[in-house]
């Protein structure tokens, strides 16, 4: 068995990378938004949604085609959860995201 071992650290970004992550953040959130009230409510599947957005995300907001695809999982996560709790999706905010390094 092999083992796995994780380093923590606290990352200390340039003004521009903060900058740069920010917009990122925003953009992510901002495409979460218009695929949720672009794609009928009932929709879960990321696949269909990706379907039916994928395109629209790719231009209006400038994402790359990896973000784009988690754009679409995102959405189609949000509405299993909210289905399961009775509940309805709500406006995903910018803090909400999670980046990896190869994002930047």
């Amino acid at each position: 068995m092999e083992q796995t071992l994780t380093i923590v650290c606290k990352l200390q970004p340039t003004s521009e990378q903060i900058a740069k992550m920010d917009n990122l953040l925003h953009a992510f959130a901002d495409a979460c938004n218009y695929a949720n009230e672009q794609v009928k409510t009932g929709i879960t599947s990321k696949t269909t949604i990706q379907t039916q957005v994928y395109q629209d995300i790719r231009a209006r907001f400038g994402l790359s085609a990896n973000q784009t695809v988690r754009v679409c999982a995102r959405v189609g996560a949000n509405r299993k959860t909210a289905k399961v709790k009775g509940e309805v999706v709500k406006k995903i905010q910018p803090n909400f995201c999670r980046l990896r390094c190869s994002d930047l």
